[in-house]
């Protein structure tokens, strides 16, 4: 049985047709080779402009969230502090996949060694199950906030957010450490050859000339009884949320509540919404070209963590306020 992709960005891998001259039969490899963007090898420079861009705005974002989340007092509570762990997963992320991506894309490095795959793989797919986690605990400070303020600050004290924080690691480290250990103790005897710029787990897992059950069924627990979990959670904050906004006596009130939500629910849209649409093109996308199938996850993959810092300095007014005392004093 395939492994159904997650968000289904790291997880999918497209149907390709790959010919005898271009397999190579050997027993474990000590190296992988990563095609890049199948059929578009000689656009990668071209492809690698936007790809660049992304990482700039992402790396800059990120790191301006963090600074100003540390240098305005103001900013010291539950959801900056999500906001902070958010903006360093994202990071984490970014230099765990795109590194390797331009590489391929402006110097043809292809090679990666098997164990250097491997830990590619498992540092992926765990700050994804990070973040997912992360956003659950944004909208759980969103459902305290909003459906039981007085006791927000008593609820989500630091030491509650540094636990909540540490959870989500937790989780996330030990739930994806089986992926690099399931798949390191397969043979590899079909080809070497992964059409992706990066090691996702099935795209290795199913070079495998094994029965690899075990680690599709092990990555469909991960989806849908974690990351699924995750949905239900953030499902049911939200209808309490809802519940509690829809309750307000005035309309400027429940605009005004609502509008606290606004960043973290486009962040869930962002996140969540574009893996199924993912998931229905490989499965049904017949026609499809395949760099089409190859390209638009890598793009989804690398998109949340560069809209995550945009989403929230332009629509939480403090940390925009902030960003924009520091531009007029550096203009004076």
């Amino acid at each position: 049985m395939q492994e159904t992709p997650f968000c289904l960005r790291v997880g999918h891998l497209p149907r390709y047709s790959m010919s005898a001259s271009n397999t190579t039969y050997f027993t474990n490899p000590s190296t992988f080779i990563l095609l890049g963007i199948p059929g578009l090898e000689a656009a990668h420079v071209w492809i690698s402009i936007p790809f660049c861009a992304m990482f700039a705005i992402a790396i800059l974002g990120n790191f301006t969230i963090l600074f100003i989340v540390k240098r305005e007092p103001s900013l010291h509570g539950p959801m900056y502090y999500f906001l902070c762990m958010l903006a360093v997963t994202d990071l984490v992320l970014y230099m765990s996949a795109l590194p390797k991506m331009l590489s391929i894309f402006w110097f043809n490095f292809r090679e990666i060694d098997f164990s250097e795959c491997l830990t590619q793989m498992y540092f992926i797919h765990c700050f994804l199950t990070m973040e997912s986690g992360l956003i659950v605990a944004m909208a759980f400070d969103r459902y305290v906030a909003i459906c039981d303020p007085l006791r927000h600050s008593t609820t989500l004290t630091n030491a509650v957010v540094a636990k909540i924080g540490l959870a989500v690691v937790l989780r996330s480290t030990i739930v994806i450490l089986p992926y690099p250990i399931l798949a390191r103790q397969w043979p590899y005897c079909r080809t070497n050859i992964i059409q992706n710029p990066y090691c996702a787990h099935i795209a290795v897992v199913t070079l495998a000339c094994a029965d690899i059950r075990v680690s599709s069924y092990y990555g469909l627990f991960v989806q849908f009884c974690v990351i699924g979990l995750d949905v239900i959670f953030i499902v049911i904050s939200y209808i309490q949320i809802l519940r509690a906004i829809l309750s307000l006596p005035t309309k400027d009130a429940r605009v005004k509540t609502f509008g606290t939500c606004g960043s973290h629910l486009v962040v869930i849209l962002a996140f969540y919404i574009p893996g199924p649409l993912i998931s229905l093109m490989s499965r049904f996308g017949q026609n499809v070209p395949l760099h089409i199938q190859v390209l638009i996850p890598n793009v989804y993959l690398l998109m949340p963590p560069m809209l995550n810092p945009i989403i929230y300095g332009v629509r939480t007014k403090q940390i925009r306020g902030r960003l924009l005392q520091l531009f007029a004093h550096k203009g004076a």
